[in-house]
C-alpha cells in the first residue's frame, strides 16, 4: 500500500482534511469530492491501471460502476492511452454517465433491478480479452482506495500530533473501507450504508456475505447500491468493522446542507453517509475521529432537493 500511496502522491495533490465541530468536539472530514473526478475512486484505479503489463493495456479495461469509479477508471485510462468500456446502470445520474463518456469510455448499461452488472462484465472480458477492473473486489483497488487513510492520518498527526482513533467511512462493496482498515490498523474502522442498501452490516452480522435484500429499493446515495461485497472485502473488514449504521435520507440530507452551510462543500449522497452517521448520533465521534466525504457527483437538481429537504 505504500507504493501505492507514492504513486497517488506523485500524480495528485493531497485532499484537504477539514475540521468541523459536531456537538462540542472536532472532528475531521476527509474532502475527497476536490480529486479530479470528484472522487476519492481516482485512487484505486491509477494504482490498478498504472500496473498494467503492455499487453494488458492493448487489450484495454472492462469496469462496473454507478458513476464515480467509472470516472476514476475512464480518467486513469485516457492518460494511460487504455481503452476502456464500463457497465453502468441505466439509472445512474445523468452527470456521472455524461462524465465518464466525456473521458472517452465506452459506457454498457444495465437494469439494475433485473441484471447483474458482474455477469456482463464476464462476458465483455471473456470477449475482448480485457483486464477487469472491479470497482472493490480487487486487490490493487482495495490498495489505491487506502491511501486516502495513509494520507488522512499524516495530515491528522500534523494537526494534532497523533493519528485517527476512529474512522467512519461511506460503504458500499467495501474497497475503501477494507483499504482503510489496512492503512490504518490502529484506529477503529465504522461504515455509514444507506438504509435498504445495508447489506454489508448484516453480512457482519450474519457471518457471511448476503446480498441487498430489493434491488429496487429507492436511495439518492447511487454511489453505495452495491449487491453485495466480495470475499476479498469481507475477509477484512469481518475481522477489522468496531460497527456502523444505515442512514435514512433525512439523515444524509442533512449532512449535504450542514458540509454545504460549514465546510463550503458540494457533498454526494453516497458521500455524505459516514458524516450523516455522526450528526445523526448513530455513530460516536471521538477526539481523534475522520470522517470520509467520499464524492461530490451529484445533479444540480438532485442537490437542491436534497439540502432543501433537511
Amino acid at each position: 500500500m505504500l507504493r501505492a500511496a507514492d504513486k497517488v502522491a506523485a500524480l495528485l495533490p493531497r485532499t484537504p482534511l477539514l475540521p468541523l465541530e459536531v456537538d462540542g468536539r472536532t472532528i475531521w472530514c476527509k474532502a475527497e469530492m476536490l480529486q479530479p473526478i470528484g472522487a476519492f475512486k481516482i485512487r484505486g484505479a491509477w494504482h490498478r491501471l498504472s500496473d498494467l503489463t503492455e499487453d494488458q493495456r492493448a487489450k484495454g479495461v472492462v469496469g462496473v460502476s454507478s458513476g464515480n469509479h467509472a470516472q476514476g477508471v475512464a480518467w486513469a485510462a485516457k492518460r494511460l492511452g487504455v481503452a476502456a468500456t464500463i457497465v453502468m446502470p441505466s439509472n445512474a445520474p445523468k452527470a456521472k454517465l455524461a462524465a465518464t463518456r466525456a473521458l472517452g469510455a465506452d459506457v454498457v448499461l444495465y437494469d439494475r433491478a433485473t441484471e447483474n452488472r458482474d455477469e456482463i462484465a464476464a462476458r465483455l472480458t471473456a470477449q475482448s480479452g480485457a483486464t477487469l477492473v472491479h470497482a472493490y473486489g480487487d486487490p490493487w483497488i482495495i490498495e489505491g482506495q487506502g491511501t486516502t487513510g495513509i494520507e488522512a492520518a499524516a495530515q491528522l498527526q500534523e494537526r494534532i500530533g497523533r493519528g485517527p482513533d476512529r474512522i467512519v467511512a461511506c460503504c458500499g462493496g467495501g474497497g475503501l473501507t477494507a483499504g482503510l482498515a489496512l492503512a490504518c490498523p490502529d484506529a477503529e474502522i465504522w461504515i455509514a450504508e444507506p438504509e435498504g442498501w445495508d447489506d454489508l452490516l448484516n453480512s457482519l452480522a450474519a457471518g457471511e456475505i448476503v446480498s441487498v435484500k430489493d434491488m429496487s429499493y429507492p436511495t439518492d446515495c447511487d454511489a453505495l447500491q452495491t449487491p453485495r461485497t466480495f470475499p476479498i472485502n469481507f475477509a477484512v473488514l469481518k475481522e477489522r468493522v468496531s460497527g456502523g449504521t444505515a442512514v435514512t435520507p433525512a439523515d444524509v440530507s442533512a449532512a449535504m446542507k450542514l458540509a454545504f452551510e460549514r465546510l463550503h462543500l458540494v457533498v454526494e449522497p453516497g458521500g455524505a453517509a459516514a458524516l450523516a452517521a455522526v450528526l445523526s448520533g448513530k455513530v460516536r465521534a471521538t477526539d481523534a475521529t475522520v470522517v470520509t466525504l467520499s464524492g461530490g457527483n451529484v445533479d444540480r437538481e438532485t442537490f437542491v432537493r436534497m439540502i432543501g429537504a433537511a
